[in-house]
């Protein structure tokens, strides 16, 4: 866990690229916790794979590894899939049976707070020898984050934790005190990004707290779907969706923060226009294999035929071999129909659990871990729309972290309850 705010991106040879060091520790913790399993297969499989976010979790794997046997390129799905099964495998099971107590939670977070406020602080130190500049922000992220976009959601995903670890303190403490000055330094770490997504995010998340508090979630997701089969539909009717194509010789790359935010409003920002370009040709892809889809991994590959030119920007040819930048259009590209349809069943579980939670332990008055979590999840999910980032290590592994703790804190509950009732029998 202390690795992975430090670890880099290495780029292999033949197009394939892994995070140092913590992927060959992902690879090894597997391996420790496939014997692990073996041996505690009585008290996994009975408290932990009939929970149905698990059987949903497995659902969802099992469809990465069918749709790699379907795949065009198997030899890219495969070793997509076994990067899967490493975050899954080391991420919610070796976490979940290791994570049996808040405390033990607590202890993680506290692991891996402590080296990303390290990074944070090189990082704005080196910006600020710049001014904080926009254009210099990439610059300053080398070697631990890949991009300004990666960077900006390993702050935003972790600032409920670290309203979490504040709520654990003594109020108005001297420890108290500093955790708050590090909340307000990770806001404006977060600010300094210049990322929209992770502004926007944050935004959702503050709306989304009181979505729990209220149980209001179904309400929002009925909502959320409602709104997405609305905007499909309207860009789909007589190809109305052409008539937002960008202009190409003013869709540019902006230096200053404030031109881009005007770029943004008038359709001229080359980032939100070159994720058109690609949206546009996902949809078109899905049209021709929309139940298997073309295989795990394989979107760069084979998604040029299908852009449409008036889409096109001056970075659409893609050197550096970037996705679709929306996980939900990746999946429906890569596995079809059958596979969205199950990542949003597990999605749309996963909040429904998670409130249910949240309701429990606020009457017990311990609510404040539950609701972390599922903020952190809100955060994730706002930058899967428009980013394709569960497959790495600096927001995948808190994506299945999430669930695993999750998962735990549901059954921390179940047994208070089964003990409340035995007491309940004896004084009877």
């Amino acid at each position: 866990m202390a690795s992975i705010p430090l670890s880099t991106e290495v780029v292999l040879p033949n197009g394939f690229g892994t995070d140092l060091p913590t992927e060959p520790l992902m690879i090894g913790l597997m391996l420790l916790a496939a014997l692990l399993f073996f041996s505690k297969i009585a008290y996994l499989g009975v408290r932990l794979f009939k929970h149905p976010i698990t059987i949903l979790l497995m659902l969802h794997l099992f469809w990465v590894y069918f749709s790699t046997f379907q795949s065009d390129m198997p030899g890219v799905s495969l070793k997509f899939s076994l990067a899967k099964t490493w975050y899954v495998a080391v991420f919610y099971f070796l976490a979940f049976y290791l994570l049996r107590t808040e405390e033990d939670i607590r202890k993680m977070l506290w692991w891996v707070f402590w080296p990303l406020m390290c990074t944070v602080v090189v990082i704005l130190l080196r910006h600020s020898a710049s001014g904080f500049a926009f254009d210099q922000v990439h610059k300053v992220l080398h070697p631990f984050q890949r991009n300004h976009v990666s960077y900006a959601a390993t702050l935003a995903l972790f600032i409920p934790f670290v309203w979490y670890l504040m709520g654990t303190l003594r109020r108005y403490s001297f420890q108290w005190w500093g955790m708050a000055g590090i909340f307000l330094i990770l806001l404006t770490a977060t600010y300094l990004t210049y990322t929209r997504a992770a502004y926007l995010s944050l935004l959702i998340a503050v709306g989304s707290y009181f979505v729990f508090r209220f149980r209001l979630i179904r309400y929002a997701l009925l909502l959320g779907v409602a709104g997405a089969i609305v905007l499909v539909s309207y860009l789909a009717v007589d190809e109305r969706y052409l008539d937002y194509a960008p202009n190409y010789d003013t869709t540019i790359m902006h230096t200053e923060f404030g031109s881009l935010l005007e770029a943004t409003t008038k359709g001229e920002d080359i980032s939100t226009m070159e994720r058109v370009h690609r949206w546009v040709a996902a949809v078109r892809m899905s049209q021709k294999s929309p139940w298997l889809g073309y295989g795990p991994g394989n979107f760069v590959h084979f998604y040029e035929p299908y852009t449409v030119n008036s889409f096109k920007t001056y970075v659409s040819r893609n050197e550096e071999r970037s996705g679709v930048h929306s996980y939900f259009l990746l999946l429906l590209v890569e596995q079809g129909w059958l596979g969205l349809l199950l990542f949003l069943v597990l999605s749309f579980r996963v909040f429904i659990c998670g409130e249910t939670i949240y309701q429990a332990y606020r009457r017990g008055g311990a609510q404040r871990l539950p609701m972390a979590i599922l903020l952190v999840l809100v955060i994730i999910y706002s930058f899967l729309i428009i980013n394709d980032m569960i497959e790495t290590d600096k927001v995948g592994s808190y994506f299945f972290l999430c669930l695993a703790m999750l998962v735990r804190l549901d059954f921390i509950r179940g047994q208070a309850l089964l003990k409340e009732a035995d007491s309940r029998e004896q004084e009877k």
